[in-house]
């Protein structure tokens, strides 16, 4: 098998393949469609394409099995969720985000690296799809600069799976309403507490709305909190439309408000 542009089996190649091992076998049909493009069912516009085979071929060497395979399904799920995307008529932006000035990278280039080192740095593999998505919403967004994807990659960074899973949960309380149960008993069991601080660190994040409430001595009681009441804030909107937050499975939500224990 001949690959494209060095007309050898790049080692690029090799790193986007070993992404199965996280993205399942559509890691090995995007390693096709980026290295050898002419043999590929789908097309990806050539700009991203480049970027992405540039980011597989400067990670390449990296040596463990799991950090290139982080790395590697992070490049593939960019790839295919640009395809759908294109799928639904939203092409590639037209600005200056994928064009390298003279003696520089484009910001796109740097965007990917940043995500792959993000891929790779994390123990959450379920994280790596969002993370991968987030490059391909900010390269049909134009109204995302570099700076704003450089925030939401930050605040994507200090969220855990679950939390991700939380944002996914009230990102679409339109359809899927939260529980009506109040949050405002202090569980004995380690899990749900845990769930409820992940939670909890949402708000004081700024993430999510109401923030938390601040009870001085002899005031009013705290109000209930329940999950129903929950709003993304502006931040948590970037966080949930750039990491592409809607194709978080609704078992995974379902098994994060579980955690919470919330009474009956």
């Amino acid at each position: 098998m001949r690959d494209h542009l060095d007309g050898e089996r790049a080692p690029g190649r090799d790193l986007v393949e070993t992404g199965e091992l996280v993205a399942g076998s559509m890691s090995r049909a995007v390693a096709g469609l980026l290295f050898e493009p002419g043999s590929a069912a789908v097309q990806l516009d050539e700009r991203l394409a480049a970027c992405l085979r540039d980011a597989a071929t400067v990670a390449a060497d990296l040596p463990g099995t799991w950090e290139r395979a982080r790395a590697g399904a992070a490049l593939a799920f960019a790839a295919e969720l640009a395809v759908t995307r294109g799928h639904q008529g939203r092409t590639l932006r037209r600005d200056d985000f994928l064009r390298a000035a003279a003696g520089s990278r484009s910001p796109a280039e740097r965007l990917v690296e940043s995500v792959v080192r993000a891929a790779r740095s994390t123990t959450e593999d379920r994280r790596v799809r969002h993370l991968g998505y987030l490059v391909a919403e900010v390269a049909v967004s134009p109204d995302i600069d570099p700076a704003l994807a450089a925030r939401a990659l930050r605040l994507a960074e200090s969220c855990s799976w679950r939390q991700l899973v939380f944002l996914a949960a009230v990102g679409r309380r339109d359809r899927a309403p939260l529980p009506m149960a109040s949050l405002e008993d202090e569980p004995r069991a380690w899990t749900a507490w845990g769930a409820r601080e992940d939670l909890f660190d949402l708000q004081r994040a700024g993430l999510l709305d109401p923030p938390p409430s601040v009870v001085r001595p002899g005031g009013a009681a705290r109000p209930k909190l329940r999950p129903a009441d929950l709003r993304l804030t502006r931040r948590g909107v970037l966080v949930h439309r750039l990491l592409a937050l809607d194709f978080v499975r609704e078992d995974d939500v379902a098994t994060a408000i579980a955690q919470l224990a919330l009474p009956s």
